[in-house]
């Protein structure tokens, strides 16, 4: 038997928890919010920092709290995967059988965590970390005195390795680039960020890789490309996400690196929508189309499809913003940042702060702060003018 909904969100996380509000702006109409993982909504950035440091605890980071989904007339069934899509009949099927039908549908899932394809990858105490029972099994692990290698330097490693260092854990970073965040730093403030790290006691291994993990006595035991062995009592691997596209592109949707969308975030079926990391949009403030793994991003877009699923017509033109906290370097960013582009760098060795322009044809397409607060606003300003990064217009002057 079918269950027919108005609007069924699958993918319980920050952008499907976010849509209902864009719904329930506009219409009353039956909601479900279907989610694999079985605990309710709930925020991800503090699993890799402010659970760790004491600012939060587990029933803070919920999203909303359990009274609220009765309070909006959300059916929220967690811990149940949708296996099927059918867009000729409007419905979805979960793992048991049950099907579910739809007039709108909205496509949130996200990503799974990148695994490790070497031996060893699936061990106790190896967590391609994401979840909150990833957090819960490395906080029973990684205890003040215990060791813990973290593999990876999106934003993610970095904030937990510098979380885990804050508790006392004696931490290694194995790191594939030559450089941190190399993505997103110039050269000269990667250095300035790994010394950061090696002065708060964290072992730094650069341009190497793992090629196997084993048990070693009661120890996990990593060996790496050039010939290093690291033992650590926990390994966390955080190389980002791998978008959870095969139910769209199963169902004949348009996939890439994700489910693409329109500016409205339509997918190539009008009546499904999609939104958050698993959403390939278009953006004003990007060269091309892109997905963000980013928590204000799936907030804002889960919002704006819930809107444009009640027959809204709004475009999402948000710019882009990422922020974290390392140590004692407090990074917020705006607009397109990556070091594919030129930088032009603006920093002052002595406090530790300094801004980063990101430029296109000298063209400003981004800025990133660090321990420079209050100016974002400004920076957004600048990044809409796109003002020339020339020597007539230097845009340090603006800032």
């Amino acid at each position: 038997m079918v269950a027919r909904y108005r609007y069924v969100i699958v993918g319980a996380g920050v952008a499907g928890a976010s849509a209902v509000n864009g719904i329930r702006e506009w219409d009353g109409g039956s909601i479900l919010l279907i989610g694999a993982e079985p605990h309710p909504p709930y925020h991800r950035p503090p699993l890799s920092k402010d659970l760790w440091l004491g600012r939060q605890s587990l029933e803070t980071i919920s999203v909303e709290p359990e009274e609220f989904w009765l309070r909006r007339r959300v059916e929220l069934v967690t811990g149940t995967r949708v296996v099927a899509l059918d867009p000729i009949r409007r419905q979805v099927v979960d793992g048991r059988g049950q099907a579910y039908g739809y007039e709108k549908l909205l496509l949130a899932t996200g990503g799974e965590a990148r695994r490790l394809a070497i031996p060893g990858a699936d061990l106790e105490g190896v967590y391609h970390y994401r979840t909150i029972d990833d957090y819960l099994g490395t906080r029973a692990r990684a205890r003040a005195g215990s060791s813990v290698l973290v593999i990876g330097t999106d934003i993610v490693g970095l904030e937990i390795a510098a979380a885990l260092a804050a508790n006392r854990v004696d931490v290694t970073m194995l790191v594939p680039e030559r450089s941190l965040a190399a993505q997103v730093l110039p050269e000269e403030l990667s250095r300035v960020l790994a010394a950061r790290y090696v002065d708060h006691g964290i072992h730094m291994l650069m341009a190497d890789a793992p090629v196997m993990i084993e048990r070693a006595n009661s120890r996990l035991r990593t060996s790496t490309q050039r010939g290093a062995r690291i033992d650590s009592d926990v390994v966390l691997v955080t190389l980002g996400i791998t978008p959870s596209v095969a139910l769209a592109e199963r169902a004949g949707l348009k996939v890439g690196d994700g489910i693409v969308v329109d500016e409205y975030l339509r997918t190539s079926d009008p009546s499904i929508f999609a939104a958050g990391d698993i959403a390939l949009f278009p953006s004003p403030f990007l060269e091309e189309p892109r997905r963000l793994e980013r928590w204000d991003n799936a907030w804002m877009q889960g919002k704006l499809a819930g809107v444009n699923m009640t027959g809204r017509f709004e475009r999402y033109d948000e710019m882009p913003r990422f922020f974290a906290d390392l140590f004692d370097l407090d990074i917020d960013a705006v607009g397109e940042i990556s070091t594919t582009l030129d930088t032009l760098v603006d920093w002052n060795p002595k406090e530790l702060s300094g801004t980063i322009f990101y430029l296109r044809r000298g063209q400003v397409r981004g800025v990133l702060f660090c321990n420079r607060p209050g100016k974002l606003d400004a920076a957004r300003q600048l990044v809409t003018r796109s003002v020339p990064g020339d020597d007539e217009e230097d845009p340090r002057w603006s800032l």
